[in-house]
């Protein structure tokens, strides 16, 4: 999920770091937050729902009958790259979205997203999944409120981190024919870096999008589901690269 394009809009209008904070962005914020939410609660419920309910598990995986993960039927291959074609469709096609089509395009990338997450339940214990989303969640909390509280402008650590994230996509992409322990683990620590650098820079960047919006309140529609969208794969892939550092074995049971 790490190469998924992020589909908004990287540019910081200069000077804005300075605006007050106000009830109006207060409120915009609130519903990109309210809507990453409600997305990742839909995204555990299906990634539970595929990996421990048998008839859809079996469509996606191919389990042992102890219940560990062996490999992938068709299907299951479709749905992980899936969100993926969504992403890159909406690119193309999606140049002025409204906000309930913004809307629509958020869900069904949060429900494909989810419903491939269900290899994660498959491959590692409870307790890691609880332990590592509770220190997600802890960081990405205080990740997110630097970038809404600081003065200093991120467009350059952005810029940086975004270079960063090509790089470990095409060290991901190599190693899958290495199969290197070293480089997964240089690139699992690589990667919690750049996301937690963007979780900063894409606050702070929604933030100075509601000031340029200027009250336009569909485009504000269009904003929060696309931010809610930014900072949910940012929450995933740190996810991700947290649980592949400290998941604790690959062994459900």
């Amino acid at each position: 999920m790490s190469d998924y394009d992020r589909g908004f809009p990287r540019s910081v209008p200069a000077g804005a770091a300075d605006m007050a904070v106000d009830a109006g962005l207060r409120g915009f914020m609130l519903g990109v937050y309210n809507k990453l939410a409600l997305g990742l609660v839909l995204s555990g419920v299906l990634a539970y729902l595929t990996a421990d309910y048998a008839p859809v598990r079996d469509l996606l995986y191919v389990v042992t009958p102890d219940g560990r993960l062996a490999g992938f039927t068709l299907l299951g291959t479709l749905i992980r790259f899936a969100p993926l074609v969504v992403i890159l469709g909406a690119m193309f096609g999606m140049r002025n979205p409204s906000p309930r089509a913004a809307g629509i395009y958020y869900w069904v990338v949060v429900s494909l997203i989810g419903a491939g997450l269900g290899v994660w339940v498959l491959a590692y214990t409870g307790v890691s999944l609880a332990s590592t989303f509770l220190v997600t969640a802890t960081a990405f909390g205080g990740l997110s409120l630097f970038g809404y509280v600081t003065k200093k402008d991120l467009t350059g650590v952005g810029s940086f981190m975004l270079v960063g994230l090509m790089g470990i996509i095409i060290a991901s992409l190599v190693n899958m024919f290495l199969h290197s322990a070293m480089i997964q683990f240089l690139v699992s620590i690589i990667g919690v870096l750049i996301f937690a650098g963007l979780i900063a820079f894409d606050t702070q960047r929604l933030k100075m999008t509601y000031y340029a919006l200027g009250g336009n309140q569909a485009a504000m529609g269009v904003a929060t589901s696309y931010g809610a969208l930014s900072l949910y794969l940012d929450f995933i892939n740190l996810f991700q690269f947290l649980l592949m550092l400290f998941g604790g074995g690959s062994s459900r049971r």
